[in-house]
């Protein structure tokens, strides 16, 4: 009917038959759509779409036919369509062609040899990439400390800045509250031997050789070592490491050392700064126990040696190594857009834990032998 539309429905024994009349198109089927879906709800088995008196069919007239044809195939009734233009016949065709069934994917079957196999080789590549590395680092560390002036000095100390200075009100929290904590938890139990003074044993010695360098590393693991992974990841995404490779830079001096150099210097720092917050904290609890500062000061002096402290601070240096070095090894090896930078992030802070607690044995260990 000229620009509009007409819906005649015919129904037989075993058939339904809808006549469509004049045009098909986006302003029309929203119209005809409903009428024609709630008509055809009831054909018995056969859906028979009588479309010679359409005039005009477009996309939307097409979409129409393919859903009244889609609702018949999930009730199991068969549908037809008879006396469509050529146009609308290549049209249904190209657009209603129905999906071919894919058979299902046999399931991946990896046995135990396959996969142990695979993930050996996996571990034995990163294994030879971090030698290769820790080999790097060593040769461009060699280069600076022949000819300082390689080192980028500028970038070292705001390096040095980043990691340490804004780090230190973190650092004395954390150590006054590790303080409290070890001081409480220790006299409650010497209480009942009478044995409060020796708290300061406790927080000391348990400060300056373990607590202290090893919450230290913790710390600049969660601050600098992620950010630098991060740093150096976004860097290896965006290109800007082949750039520097491009113009003949070793990536490793210009980026890792000094990282590396910064973050070895402020590690001591920062624990001796922790060091003292522990002991602050440990002091307060004393106090609190009816004993004098100059008690708890002269006990803490006497039963911490030069040795422990030194043992301490080597820790520190081994310990500021690691973390910058896993920060940036894990930054190196980003891959696969902002998802691997995040990956890197979080692969530096797991392993840099894990390889600090693993070094921390380790000193326990040679200490123990050595007689310290």
């Amino acid at each position: 009917d000229g620009d509009g539309w007409a819906l005649a429905r015919e129904s037989a024994a075993d058939a339904l038959t809808l006549r469509l009349t004049g045009r098909l198109d986006s302003r029309t089927v929203g119209a005809v759509w409903g009428p024609a879906l709630a008509a055809a709800a009831g054909a018995p088995v056969r859906l028979v779409v009588d479309a010679a008196a359409v005039g005009y069919c477009d996309g939307a007239g097409i979409a129409l036919l393919i859903e009244l044809r889609r609702r018949q195939d999930a009730r199991g009734a068969d549908f037809a369509l008879v006396g469509a233009s050529d146009q609308v016949a290549r049209l249904f065709d190209r657009y209603g062609r129905l999906p071919a069934e894919r058979p299902p994917a046999p399931p991946v079957r990896r046995d135990l040899a396959r996969r142990t196999g695979d993930a050996t080789l996996a571990s034995a590549d990163g294994l030879v990439r971090l030698i290769g590395f820790v080999g790097d680092v060593t040769l461009a560390l060699g280069a600076v400390i022949a000819r300082p002036a390689l080192l980028r000095w500028r970038d070292t100390v705001r390096l040095g800045e980043a990691i340490g200075v804004t780090a230190v009100p973190l650092v004395i929290l954390l150590g006054v509250v590790l303080g409290l904590i070890m001081a409480f938890q220790s006299a409650v139990q010497l209480t009942y031997y009478g044995a409060d003074l020796l708290v300061a044993n406790v927080v000391g010695l348990s400060m300056v050789r373990e607590l202290g360098p090893m919450m230290t590393a913790v710390i600049l693991t969660g601050r600098s070592g992620s950010a630098f992974a991060a740093e150096l990841g976004a860097m290896k995404v965006n290109e800007e490491i082949n750039a520097l490779t491009t113009m003949g830079v070793d990536p490793v001096r210009f980026l890792v050392i000094p990282r590396l150099v910064a973050m070895v210097v402020m590690a001591p720092i920062l624990t001796v700064i922790m060091d003292l917050g522990g002991l602050v904290g440990g002091g307060v609890v004393m106090v609190g126990l009816g004993f004098p500062p100059v008690i708890y000061i002269d006990q803490v002096v006497g039963v911490v040696s030069v040795s422990d402290y030194l043992g301490g601070l080597l820790k520190s240096v081994v310990f500021g190594a690691i973390v910058a070095g896993v920060g940036c090894r894990s930054g190196l090896a980003t891959a696969g857009g902002p998802r691997g930078v995040g990956e890197a992030t979080t692969r530096s802070m797991v392993w840099g834990i894990v390889l600090i607690i693993v070094a921390d044995g380790l000193f326990a260990v040679t200490f123990y032998a050595l007689g310290w």
